[in-house]
C-alpha cells in the first residue's frame, strides 16, 4: 500500500452506477470525476445496502459469513479520474430506518477496514445518513470528514429522535458540509439552528466538453430522463405531449428511465393513440443518457420537486432547450437565465400547464433563446473546474469558507 499523501481522498457512498443499475449514483461519479484531479489518490468506497426478508438469526448467519469474507473479497477497481473503486455490500434487513441502515454501512465498512481506521487526511461522504455516520465512526484521529448532503429522503431520516440524534453529531464532528440546494440545507438549518454556520452549499459538477454537433432547428423530438413517478411528473407530460401532438402529428417523445409506472404509461400511449411516437428506453448509462440529449430537440422536466435538477442543467450542457417546472432547485440553478435557456412552467395537475409552456415556447423559438449564454453562465457555476476549485479550497487549504 502506497505511503499516505496530505492530499488522499477517502469517498464514501452509498449509490454508485453498477452494470445492473447504471443510473444510480450517475451525481456520485461526476462529483468523483470532477474532483479527483485536485487529489493525489482518492478512493470510493461504495457501500450498497443489500437489502432482504431475514429474521435475527438469519441476519447473524449472514452478517457473520459477510464481515468474514470482506476483508478477502474486498477487490479494487478503475474508475473515473483515475480514482479506485472498492465495491462494499451491506446486508439490511428489509423494513430498517435510516438510522438502523446507518449503523449497518458503519459495522461494515469497519468489518471492510479489518478495524483499522481511515488514514487518508480527508474522506468526502455522499448524504449524512447512512454514509456521514459510517466516516464519522471510522475516520483516523488526523482525518476530516467532509460531508455533502443531496438526499430526497432527507425528511425521512429526520422524523425519528434517533435519526436526529445520528445527524446531529454528523455535523458536530465533520469538519464541513455542504447540502445540494436551498430545498436541502433550508430543513437541515431549521433542524439544528446550532449548525447554521457549518452547513453550506455546493453544486452537483456538470460536464461541459461534450455539446451537440448541430444546432436545434426544431422543437420536434423531446426528451425525459428520470425514474418513471408521479414525482417527477411523468403521467402528465404523456397526457400534455398527446395533446401537442394532435397540432404536430411529427412530434415524438423518448423516455430515458425506469420505475413503477412503466406498464401504465405504456397502456395509457397505447389508449392515447401515440404509442408509435413513445421510446421507453429503460436505464441506460450516464454516457448513452448524454447522447440522447445531442440527439433531440428539447427537454421536458416536470418533476414536482427537485434538491438540484441534474438533468437539466446536462441538458442545457448539451444544447437543448429546456421546459422545466419552478420545483425548487431549478429556480436557484437556472437563476438569471431562465429564458435564455428554455421555459419554465409552475408545478400543478393539470396536463395544459405543460402544453402552454410549450407553445410559448415555441413562440420564441429560436431567436428567443440564447443557448450559448445559457451555457457559459453554467458553465461558470457548474463546470467540473469550477466544483473542483470548491473542493480543493475546502479540503486543502484555509481559502473556503463553506458557509459562504
Amino acid at each position: 500500500m502506497p505511503t499516505t499523501s496530505e492530499r488522499d481522498v477517502v469517498v464514501i457512498t452509498p449509490w454508485y452506477p453498477t452494470r445492473e443499475l447504471p443510473f444510480r449514483g450517475s451525481f456520485v461519479q461526476a462529483m468523483v470525476d470532477a474532483t479527483a484531479s485536485v487529489t493525489d489518490r482518492m478512493t470510493v468506497y461504495h457501500c450498497d445496502a443489500w437489502v432482504a426478508a431475514l429474521d435475527d438469526a438469519a441476519e447473524r448467519r449472514v452478517r457473520d459469513a459477510h464481515h468474514a469474507l470482506l476483508a478477502r473479497a474486498r477487490h479494487r477497481n478503475r474508475t473515473v479520474g483515475g480514482a479506485e473503486l472498492i465495491y462494499l455490500p451491506v446486508p439490511v434487513p428489509r423494513g430498517l430506518g435510516h438510522a438502523e441502515i446507518a449503523e449497518r454501512h458503519d459495522v461494515a465498512l469497519r468489518a471492510a477496514l479489518d478495524g483499522r481506521p481511515l488514514t487518508a487526511p480527508v474522506v468526502h461522504a455522499h448524504v449524512g445518513l447512512p454514509s456521514g455516520w459510517a466516516a464519522i465512526r471510522n475516520a483516523g484521529p488526523d482525518t476530516r470528514v467532509f460531508v455533502t448532503e443531496h438526499a430526497s429522503f432527507l425528511d425521512k431520516v429526520l422524523e425519528t429522535p434517533r435519526g436526529r440524534e445520528m445527524y446531529d453529531e454528523v455535523l458536530h464532528r465533520c469538519a464541513g458540509f455542504l447540502a445540494v440546494g436551498d430545498g436541502v440545507r433550508r430543513p437541515l438549518v431549521e433542524a439544528f439552528p446550532h449548525h447554521a454556520d457549518k452547513i453550506g452549499a455546493i453544486a452537483n459538477p456538470i460536464s461541459f466538453d461534450r455539446p451537440r454537433s448541430t444546432a436545434v432547428t426544431a422543437l420536434r423530438r423531446w426528451l425525459f430522463v428520470g425514474a418513471l413517478s408521479e414525482l417527477k411528473g411523468v403521467p402528465l407530460l404523456l397526457e400534455a405531449f398527446a395533446r401537442c401532438r394532435q397540432d404536430d402529428p411529427e412530434l415524438s417523445l423518448t423516455l430515458v428511465g425506469e420505475g413503477a409506472l412503466l406498464a401504465g404509461l405504456t397502456a395509457r400511449a397505447a389508449e392515447l393513440g401515440v404509442a408509435d411516437a413513445v421510446t421507453f428506453t429503460g436505464a441506460v448509462p450516464p454516457e448513452e443518457a448524454l447522447r440522447l440529449m445531442r440527439e433531440h430537440d428539447l427537454l421536458v422536466h416536470p418533476s414536482r420537486r427537485e434538491t438540484f435538477g441534474v438533468a437539466i442543467i446536462e441538458g442545457i450542457a448539451a444544447g437543448l432547450p429546456v421546459l422545466v417546472t419552478r420545483c425548487g432547485g431549478p429556480e436557484r440553478t437556472l437563476a438569471g437565465i431562465e429564458t435564455a435557456a428554455g421555459e419554465m412552467i409552475d408545478v400543478t395537475d393539470d396536463p395544459e400547464t405543460i402544453v402552454a409552456g410549450y407553445r410559448r415556447l415555441c413562440d420564441r423559438f429560436p431567436d428567443g433563446l440564447e443557448p450559448a449564454l445559457a451555457r457559459k453562465s453554467l458553465a461558470a457555476r457548474y463546470g467540473y473546474a469550477a466544483v473542483a476549485d470548491t473542493h480543493r479550497r475546502l479540503w486543502f487549504s484555509d481559502e473556503a469558507d463553506p458557509a459562504r
